[in-house]
């Protein structure tokens, strides 16, 4: 299982920054890498509501079925990953002061046999690093004055 943290200060209050990140459905508009998400439970989010995200990088196409596993307004979002690729991700925001707010995202990832096990992690890493650092550049940009 991999292991990836990133973090970014966004220039926005947290009840903005909140907002954005709550609005599942735009998260296409900044993560480069989901094409399309659709909802598979009725309502508005909330712990046990169910998605899925197309996603692409590079020539690697998956359909990533998520599960919330948290929702705490203002604080944090948690997914559990029920796809090929398993595990749970995490977005947490904090107050750095009034108007600018900081968003951690955490993922603990495991690759199936057929994507190379523990040495595809291994070589994955430092892409998916990447990967989300762009991701939460993208979704800091969306609130740049």
């Amino acid at each position: 299982m991999i292991t990836i943290r990133t973090t970014i200060v966004v220039e926005a209050p947290l009840e903005t920054v909140w907002a954005d990140l709550a609005d599942i459905g735009s998260h296409v508009e900044w993560m480069v890498d989901a094409v399309a998400i659709r909802f598979t439970s009725p309502g508005d989010p909330r712990v046990g509501s169910s998605f899925e995200v197309a996603t692409r990088l590079g020539p690697i196409r998956l359909n990533d079925p998520l599960q919330i596993t948290e929702w705490q307004p203002g604080r944090a979002l948690g997914v559990r990953h029920r796809g090929a690729v398993s595990g749970a991700g995490r977005f947490t925001v904090e107050p750095v002061s009034e108007c600018r707010t900081r968003v951690t995202r955490d993922e603990h990832l495991r690759f199936p046999w057929w994507m190379g096990g523990a040495a595809g992690e291994i070589l994955a890493t430092p892409i998916l690093r990447t990967l989300f650092r762009a991701n939460l550049g993208a979704f800091a940009a969306r609130h740049a004055t």
